[in-house]
């Protein structure tokens, strides 16, 4: 592996440690800030950030606008339904069923390249909805969360969005994709809060601490070292290396908010974990997998 490789990797897990650290900030802030509004706020800051190091940087020539625009679409998508879904579960489950986006990104390069997915992804999406089940069915009643129910749609969101990256990260800038991807989730969420919510904002220190690190660090500084670090691996590998996201997760919320799962949820968080490593590292297919 190259060091380029390399090092784009190492950048791809502290994004993990970035945003799988952030999931109790955010649960906690969402008391006194509604979800759009509290998205809205948080990719603008992010976005007059990159604004600022995009002028530093910016060269002379054409720019193009789709990949980002669409990339950003997704983005807010995602944030939409897992923000949304975190009102109603709690941050570790939210963390695994999230991590869900990385057993879905081999099935969409399949999907989009026509070639059926292998052995090692069918049984990786078995384990992985086994363990979905797990974590988020009751133990007395056959129903799924609406928190969880919301956050599944938001890995499927972000797994569309890592493909998205995977394409134009190639081909665009780095700091012109990071900052069109972000701006447009911010206009996104700054346009439609006041339709499809009621605006909620108390400035307490959670709502402030959360917007602070999940700005600057989670959104800015986290998918500029994504959009780069995607130009050095292939999609299947970067979803590979988040998948220590849930992790980081389920950590910082046992250690801020005591969360310890019962043994229903600790062996779906295994299931999940499980079925992520056999859809990447495909121990039973023979087949030459290094284009996915």
């Amino acid at each position: 592996m190259k060091p380029a490789h390399r090092l784009a990797e190492l950048g791809l897990a502290l994004v993990c440690l970035l945003w799988g650290s952030t999931f109790v900030l955010v649960k906690n802030a969402l008391d006194d800030i509604s979800p759009v509004l509290f998205i809205g706020i948080r990719f603008s800051i992010a976005t007059i950030v990159l604004g600022g190091v995009y002028a530093m940087r910016r060269k002379p020539g054409k720019v193009t606008w789709r990949g980002g625009l669409v990339a950003g679409l997704f983005l807010f998508i995602g944030y939409f339904l897992q923000t949304v879904g975190l009102r109603y579960t709690t941050p570790a489950k939210s963390g695994f069923i999230t991590g869900l986006y990385i057993v879905l990104v081999p099935l969409l390069l399949a999907a989009v390249y026509r070639k059926a997915p292998g052995l090692s992804e069918w049984i990786g999406v078995v384990l992985a909805t086994i363990g979905m089940g797990l974590l988020t069915l009751s133990t007395t009643k056959f129903e799924v969360g609406y928190g969880e129910a919301l956050t599944v749609g938001c890995a499927l969101a972000f797994a569309v969005h890592i493909l998205l990256l995977g394409h134009y990260s190639k081909t665009m800038p780095t700091e012109w994709l990071t900052l069109l991807q972000v701006g447009t989730c911010a206009v996104v969420g700054l346009a439609t809060f006041p339709v499809i919510e009621d605006p909620l904002v108390r400035w307490k220190p959670d709502v402030i601490i959360a917007l602070t690190v999940t700005s600057l660090l989670a959104t800015a500084l986290a998918f500029y070292v994504q959009t780069w670090g995607q130009k050095y691996t292939t999609p299947t590998r970067a979803a590979l290396i988040f998948s220590l996201e849930p992790v980081f997760a389920w950590l910082t919320s046992y250690v801020f908010e005591n969360e310890v799962l019962t043994r229903q949820a600790f062996a779906g968080a295994a299931c999940i974990l499980a079925g992520i490593l056999v859809v990447e590292l495909k121990p039973l297919d023979r087949r030459d997998s290094a284009a996915i």
